[in-house]
């Protein structure tokens, strides 16, 4: 007779912790004590447990492939920092844990979108789904990707999806709220902000966040100027001149991300604007070009690779414990990155 090898069931009986927290500690994941980690190698160790990642993925007829699905826009350029970035968390985790990361872009105005996805899914034969936004608010395409078995993961969610399936991101409307705050503290009364595309969701609460921290200052709505812009350089480029072209212009302006601010710092210095005396440029995400401008731009720093490793980690729980082991949208912190583009008001 070949003894029996032992399963993640007897290494949780043996450890005395639950079956997901043994996953956690197996996948590297967040959220777990010193002792608890302790007492589940110890399990593991005394009794010669091994994963067999390959036989895991084949029970259920699926391969070890993750799909990193990335939207794009034939109208823009993508922002490619936060595109590779999000590859690099993802990628690290991967190799951890034995996983391949598969990346691809779709167009997100496309009518057939969804169906594209599912059949991405069921041709690849993939563990799981990391959608970014704006996929990642999609009901209907969410509910097409729940038939197909495969755990997902959205990226940046706005709220929570009514079937559970987890998410990892920072807060948008805090950020946006700390932000303004900010401004507001340094003597700043008229703002304008340079919106990202209206159906990324967790962007569009950034603005949100910054219009609730106007009005706790007392402040109206008309303190307050918008331009629609779609997350690019071109967009800061081109709005700027709409915002700072009136008898009353704003002392700071907010943009989506990075990309738009840095666009409308070229904008700044082409007319002769002082950055920061004249105007205060702040943004958010802290890609590795904000502070190579000059000034260098202040700006919220998103963790993006934490946020896609972290949807790994999730997806390799999910599959260790059999079944899904987080829902909902986790939070992770985020912080205000002060930099030379930011000035106290004149």
């Amino acid at each position: 007779m070949t003894a029996r090898k032992p399963t993640i069931d007897d290494v949780a009986r043996l450890s005395g912790l639950a079956r997901a927290t043994v996953s956690r500690v197996l996948n590297d994941g967040p959220n777990v004590s010193e002792r608890s980690r302790t007492r589940v190698l110890e399990a593991v160790a005394t009794l010669g447990y091994q994963v067999n990642l390959q036989a895991r993925y084949l029970a259920g007829g699926r391969n070890r492939s993750v799909l990193l699905i990335l939207a794009s826009d034939t109208e823009s350029e993508p922002n490619s920092y936060y595109q590779s970035a999000l590859e690099i968390g993802a990628l690290r985790v991967c190799m951890q844990t034995g996983m391949e990361l598969v990346t691809h872009t779709l167009q997100q105005t496309r009518d057939d979108v969804t169906a594209r996805l599912v059949e991405l899914v069921e041709d690849s034969r993939c563990s799981g789904v990391i959608l970014t936004p704006p996929f990642s608010d999609r009901v209907d395409l969410i509910a097409g990707l729940k038939q197909t078995g495969t755990v997902i993961v959205r990226i940046s969610p706005a709220a929570d999806e009514p079937g559970g399936i987890p998410g990892v991101g920072m807060d948008d409307e805090a950020a946006g709220h700390a932000l303004a705050r900010y401004l507001i503290a340094l003597g700043h009364r008229r703002f304008g902000f340079i919106q990202g595309l209206a159906e990324h969701l967790s962007a569009e609460q950034r603005y949100r966040g910054a219009l609730r921290a106007l009005g706790e200052a007392g402040l109206d709505e008309g303190a307050m100027r918008a331009e629609r812009g779609n997350f690019t350089f071109k967009a800061g480029v081109d709005l700027l001149p709409a915002l700072v072209e009136r008898a009353d212009p704003p002392t700071a302006i907010i943009c989506a991300n990075d990309d738009t601010a840095v666009g409308a710092l070229f904008a700044a210095h082409r007319a002769g604007i002082d950055v920061p005396g004249d105007l205060s440029l702040a943004s958010f995400d802290d890609t590795p070009v904000s502070a190579l401008v000059w000034p260098p731009l202040t700006t919220v720093h998103q963790p993006i690779q934490r946020m896609s490793a972290r949807a790994v980690q999730i997806i390799a729980e999910a599959l260790t414990a059999g079944g899904p082991v987080a829902t909902g949208a986790e939070r992770l912190p985020f912080s205000i990155v002060e930099r030379g583009s930011v000035a106290p008001a004149r």
